[in-house]
């Protein structure tokens, strides 16, 4: 019996080696980061800002960077400094017209949106850190800032390839991990970012969802606490390249 139990601890004691010699090989090989999703979402959204570089610039209002789509009907801003900015940290701002002429009362929307000067915005308040920058600060580094302080709000989602900031009750902003191809499927990537909407609140305001010009109403496939389900979203994707 005794022989037994010092076989055991013997064993146990060899797992806990070979267990800890494995995560440092892997910490190692990443940089000393074992979060992959976060460091590599940080390199491919500095690809996309490089991509289209004219279409990223510093906003004053929200005191943070944005990034505006090709067509110019939808921004997704991300504050520099969440002690100083207002309503939201993360959000996207978006022409009011294509979802009013589908019957939008703005005045049943929930708090989380704004309404001024024909837009609207929607987004979510991640905190109130006081921020700080070596040197000036900019467009990536206040993104670096949502990954260090606020990772819960990075997501991956599978079925695209892409990264994402949540923004709120299902409201998200998406990029692709490689704009040349989809690495889960290996197949041409034409959604390098996609601006994403939860359609309920728009709905229950009264917005008929099959005539909103410029976004697809579609069904995506989306992981929630672990399960993987189709759910109806607003979309408004773009190739960049």
């Amino acid at each position: 019996m005794k022989k037994n139990v010092k076989i055991i601890v013997a064993v146990i004691a060899v797992v806990v080696v070979v267990v800890a010699v494995i995560l440092a090989v892997v910490k190692r090989s990443s940089g000393g980061n074992l979060d992959v999703v976060g460091r590599e979402s940080v390199t491919s959204f500095e690809k996309v800002l490089n991509a289209v570089p004219d279409q990223v610039t510093a906003d004053e209002v929200n005191g943070g960077w944005s990034l505006a789509a090709p067509d110019g009907g939808v921004r997704f801003i991300w504050s520099q400094d969440y002690s100083s900015s207002p309503l939201h940290d993360v959000m996207l701002e978006l022409e009011a017209k294509p979802f009013l002429d589908a019957g939008l009362d703005t005045g049943k929307l929930p708090e989380n949106y704004a309404v001024y000067d024909d837009m609207l915005m929607v987004g979510s308040k991640l905190g109130n850190d006081k921020l700080t920058y070596e040197g000036e600060p900019a467009a990536l580094a206040a993104y670096e800032q949502i990954v260090d302080k606020y990772r819960s709000s990075i997501n991956y989602h599978t079925a695209l390839d892409h990264y994402g900031v949540k923004l709120g009750d299902g409201n998200m902003f998406e990029w692709a991990k490689n704009m040349d191809t989809n690495t889960v499927t290996n197949e041409n990537q034409d959604k390098d970012i996609v601006f994403v909407l939860n359609p309920e609140p728009l709905i229950a305001a009264g917005v008929d969802p099959e005539k909103v010009e410029g976004w697809a109403y579609a069904q995506v496939e989306v992981e929630e606490d672990g399960k993987t389900m189709d759910v109806y979203k607003f979309l408004k994707p773009f190739n960049l390249q």
